[in-house]
């Protein structure tokens, strides 16, 4: 669907599907958004910590899912969905008849695969976009800035180490649609010739925040602009991810091996959830990208 929509500087009305640990922090970074209006959070669990939690800030509730979206008295410009890749499968259709756009938390990919950072502004206005994976949030950014120094990126790994503890029960059911889609924004996305991702959930007592390491075997290496590019992709992501930290590179011969850390901003989760953390603040980059008013994070 190719239809977009005009704001005029109007909050953008937008609703959540889903209210679990994802949702809920969701939650806190629409309402601290001034170009969001959030109008809902709905969900499948009349128990849920996230619905007790947007209903004691005012926000409407319903444990009837996808239904209860449809019953609100105004329907929302645009839906957080972040169930899963099964259920969005559902829920796309019956958003997309509505006209309402959609910007999917889930591996669905129905829609086209968005980072914020590398390609989001050609995206902005598509009805319904794909954010792929937390893994592939952290680590396409890098990939793109070393494809963007060499003359051919050859092959790029990822190793993405994350807290058992911050992997909820939707995640684990997901695991291998989120490695498989990360494997494949790294190519088309992050323009590698061959990509692989590899997710590890760390069981560690406390938790660790979440890290990634690049691999990447590349061509036609100007180290000067790797540099200036890694800082400046690094800039980018952080300007929407506060705690996205990222060191290297470290060079040997046609090597790059590049480490990053991410860090949850505390908004609802505790800070070892990084991997949460820098999807649902994608989610929020491009919904308020959308909304028109989001500070410049260009490529």
């Amino acid at each position: 669907m190719n239809s977009t929509i005009s704001y005029s500087g109007q909050p953008l009305r937008v609703a959540i599907l889903g209210s679990g640990n994802i949702s809920t922090d969701l939650m806190y970074k629409v309402l601290a958004e001034p170009s969001l209006e959030l109008t809902a959070m709905v969900g499948i669990d009349p128990a849920s910590e996230g619905l007790r939690r947007a209903s004691n800030c005012g926000i409407a509730t319903s444990a009837q899912g996808i239904d209860g979206l449809f019953d609100l008295p105004e329907a929302p410009d645009l839906v957080f969905d972040a169930t899963s890749a099964g259920a969005h499968l559902a829920h796309a259709a019956r958003l997309a008849d509505a006209s309402i756009a959609s910007i999917d938390l889930t591996p669905a990919a129905i829609g086209p695969m968005v980072i914020p950072a590398v390609n989001g502004e050609e995206h902005d206005s598509a009805m319904e976009i794909n954010l792929v994976s937390c893994a592939a949030q952290a680590t396409v950014p890098l990939v793109a800035a070393v494809a963007r120094a060499v003359g051919t990126l050859h092959y790029a790994e990822t190793v993405s180490t994350v807290a058992s503890k911050s992997v909820g029960p939707g995640t684990r059911q997901n695991i291998d649609e989120f490695t498989h889609k990360t494997r494949k924004a790294i190519e088309t996305i992050g323009c590698a010739e061959t990509g692989k991702a590899i997710v590890i959930l760390n069981p560690a007592d406390p938790p660790v925040a979440m890290r990634n390491t690049l691999y990447a075997d590349v061509a036609g290496l100007d180290e000067a602009r790797l540099r200036g590019e890694i800082e400046q992709m690094a800039g980018r992501v952080a300007d929407y991810v506060p705690g996205y930290r990222v060191r290297g590179p470290v060079i040997d011969g046609n090597k790059v091996t590049l480490f990053n850390e991410v860090e949850d901003a505390g908004h609802f989760l505790p800070t070892y959830a990084g991997n949460l953390d820098i999807i649902t603040a994608a989610a929020v980059r491009m919904a308020a990208e959308r909304a028109g008013v989001a500070t410049e994070a260009r490529i």
